[in-house]
């Protein structure tokens, strides 16, 4: 079942909640279980995220997934025209990965507390134990490019398919 109100080859699937993210998730490792391994997909916690569209270890420091300039890896309000795109027409970042800026929100594990890196561990912080909502990451279509920064997060109810949050597994 695709939730999304935008359908086409190649978009990414959004207006999806967390909670229904999690019911995805569980079926998806029932399924390929055998295949796994053992391993498990997951949503990122909010860290592993960062550090992925920060480029991971050969990052160049970027205010975006892969460019100081969104308009080469993003899209956003102004050049979306109000709808998501089919996903990697726009450049990488360093490890490869498309559309980590704009295009829709991600979905992270993590509870969201505005407060919680103030005080939590630097590197690789495991999220807060609670909060008032779930982290999306990214950005989107219909936000300016100030939300499409790496470093911007927003929190929103589990249950909420607002923002038109999407998803990224992990692995």
């Amino acid at each position: 079942n695709n939730p999304s109100w935008f359908k086409g080859e190649n978009l990414p699937v959004e207006m999806v909640s967390w909670e229904d993210c999690q019911t995805f998730i569980k079926k998806l490792n029932r399924l390929l279980s055998k295949e796994l391994g053992g391993k498990r997909f997951a949503l990122p916690t909010e860290a592993q995220w960062e550090f992925a569209a920060r480029g991971g270890n050969k990052s160049k420091g970027y205010k975006y997934a892969g460019s100081n300039n969104f308009d080469d890896v993003a899209w956003y309000f102004w050049n979306s025209s109000d709808k998501p795109h089919p996903v990697a027409q726009k450049c990488p970042n360093e490890l490869g990965l498309y559309d980590m800026s704009g295009n829709v929100w991600e979905w992270c594990q993590d509870w969201y507390d505005e407060n919680y890196y103030l005080t939590s561990q630097k590197y690789n912080p495991k999220g807060p134990a609670d909060g008032k909502g779930r982290v999306i990451r990214g950005g989107d279509f219909c936000f300016d490019a100030m939300a499409c920064r790496v470093s911007c997060r927003y929190g929103i109810m589990p249950e909420g398919s607002d923002f038109y949050p999407g998803l990224r597994l992990c692995l």
